[in-house]
């Protein structure tokens, strides 16, 4: 009986001691897969995440300097001015007849720097 209790308590330590091996091995085992995981979350921020922000930001930055005046495009390819801008909507004057249009002002996709030829009077 004896040498079945010293026998028990050699083959507990041992476990012991892999198990502490492992666990601290598993952890070294973990970290190059765990800096990886970082260093793909860093690339998307700054590839995908921090572009898109900066882009939403000077989109939101030009729909809040509209005025009257304007020459803006639509995102549907329209081309006019702004006549009137109230919470949410901007009335655009679009052609030759100077047609108004009811716009969200969401779908406002630029503002133009130089004026229009079509909407010129033609010269005859």
């Amino acid at each position: 009986m004896h040498t079945n209790w010293l026998l028990e308590t050699a083959t507990t330590a041992t476990t012991d001691a892999a198990a502490a091996t492992t666990a601290t091995g598993g952890f070294a085992e973990m970290i190059p897969s765990l800096l990886l995981m970082v260093a793909m979350i860093a690339v998307f921020y700054f590839l995908l995440i921090r572009p898109q922000r900066k882009k939403d930001k000077a989109v939101k930055d030009m729909l809040a300097a509209l005025k009257v005046g304007d020459r803006v495009c639509t995102i549907g390819g329209i081309y006019g001015t702004v006549t009137a801008i109230k919470d949410d909507t901007v009335t655009l004057t679009v052609g030759a007849p100077k047609t108004p249009m009811v716009m969200a002002r969401w779908s406002i996709r630029s503002v133009e720097d130089a004026p229009l030829e079509n909407d010129a009077e033609p010269q005859v």
